[in-house]
């Protein structure tokens, strides 16, 4: 995997790739080989010792075995949208989990990542923390949306950003930036190694919702810029809602709908 500034998050690309894996068009090793990217191949953890599967290629061929529906979510501290009460805090913690419910039972799986190496050679130890959860996925609906519902909210988004990057004057305090926001408004093909199955709208409002998250990423990453507490914490507020409604989109462009082999 890519890990540029328009990278999915792993728990997305692994739902995406999961609702797809074994049904027949799909084999395993292709998942792990784009879920995986460069990483070092993952590991799978679980307290309770009932995951079913000690590595990622294990999990995946299990859950892959039968009917499964496969959702993945992005929490945020004090947003905890559509996460199971059982991982909340390392989820939040991540950024991030995927949700799987198979006949066995529901499950949520939170990536922890560890970075070693260098700014120029990074590399990264993920480990996945699976854990059983009571069934998610009658709440996710309510909580994340639709994908037509995302796709408004993420029109709304663009418009609130540029406004608010305007108005805190990026330009002035960060050229580097605002070069770089202003690469991302221009809608590109990003590049990821996805499901041929996965549909030009998913891609799109993926796509969307990636771009609104690294501006977010940019604008945010230095408070130094800003003359004062007062217009530091105006800019994370005008933005706060930018990314959650990113995050919100992402979440519904990784839903599915139970797979039948």
């Amino acid at each position: 995997m890519d890990h540029s500034v328009l990278d999915l998050p792993r728990s997305v690309v692994l739902a995406l790739w999961l609702q797809e894996a074994g049904a027949g068009a799909v084999p395993v090793r292709r998942l792990l080989d784009a879920v995986q990217g460069d990483d070092e191949p993952h590991a799978v953890r679980s307290e309770d010792g009932e995951a079913p599967g000690t590595s990622l290629a294990e999990l995946v061929a299990a859950w892959a075995s039968g009917p499964r529906s496969v959702a993945a979510v992005l929490p945020a501290p004090g947003d905890p949208t559509g996460v199971p009460s059982a991982v909340s805090g390392a989820a939040t913690e991540a950024g991030e989990c995927v949700l799987v419910h198979t006949d066995d039972g529901a499950w949520a799986a939170v990536p922890e990542v560890e970075q070693f190496g260098s700014v120029f050679e990074p590399g990264h130890l993920v480990t996945w923390d699976v854990r059983r959860v009571a069934d998610w996925r009658t709440l996710l609906v309510g909580q994340v949306g639709t994908l037509a519902q995302s796709e408004r909210e993420l029109r709304t988004a663009l418009i609130q950003a540029t406004e608010a990057l305007a108005s805190l004057d990026v330009a002035r305090w960060r050229p580097d930036a605002a070069d770089a926001i202003a690469a991302l408004r221009h809608p590109a093909d990003p590049g990821w190694a996805l499901p041929e199955t996965v549909d030009a709208r998913r891609i799109q409002v993926l796509a969307s919702a990636a771009r609104l998250r690294a501006i977010v990423a940019l604008a945010t990453a230095d408070d130094g810029g800003a003359v004062n507490l007062w217009q530091a914490d105006q800019r994370s507020a005008a933005l706060r809602e930018v990314d959650r409604a990113a995050r919100r989109a992402m979440s519904a462009a990784a839903q599915q709908p139970p797979v039948r082999d």
